[in-house]
């Protein structure tokens, strides 16, 4: 197995929708039309085996300080082998050269997470979150996912800048 992690490009679409359709089917991951994700193919993040994307996660600015990792998913075949893990590294390296201290995320792999340097903290503290997205989800009143943060180090002069600054 020769996984890379990289940037997401445009004809990463269809095999992104795939994916993540996969995982919405499953009420797991919430779903992104095809549309949403050519608008923010720039936010993704891919794994790819040879000429297979494998894997994609990506990262959602919920404020200055805050970003979210979204859309975290690997095909059946590839879980447990470490694609999670590189994928998560390569977006908070993401967040680091961003310049954003606060990476979290919204999982039902709690584990996963702290095994990669993050801690389970109470939604209530991402009012950011609360207030953007989960004001709209179906699960609002009965959320059941478990709220993970890792603070980062920044490098000096990168703080907040923004996507399309990089």
């Amino acid at each position: 197995m020769s996984v890379i992690c990289r940037k997401a490009l445009p004809q990463d679409v269809e095999a992104l929708f795939e994916l993540i359709q996969g995982y919405a089917a499953n009420g797991i991951m919430l779903p992104r039309s095809r549309e949403a994700l050519t608008r923010n193919i720039d936010t993704f993040i891919v794994a790819q085996d040879g000429d297979r994307l494998i894997g994609c996660g990506s990262l959602c600015r919920l404020g200055v300080d805050l970003v979210e990792i979204r859309s975290l998913g690997i095909v059946d075949g590839y879980k447990g082998q470490g694609v999670g893990s590189r994928l998560v590294d390569a977006l908070i390296e993401e967040a680091r050269v961003l310049g954003i201290p606060k990476v979290m995320a919204l999982t039902y792999e709690a584990a996963f997470f702290q095994k990669n340097g993050f801690h389970i903290v109470e939604k209530e503290i991402f009012p950011e979150k609360v207030w953007t997205d989960c004001v709209n989800c179906p699960k609002q009143h009965c959320c059941d996912e478990i709220a993970v943060v890792r603070l980062i180090e920044v490098p000096q002069g990168n703080e907040n800048l923004s996507f399309a600054q990089i």
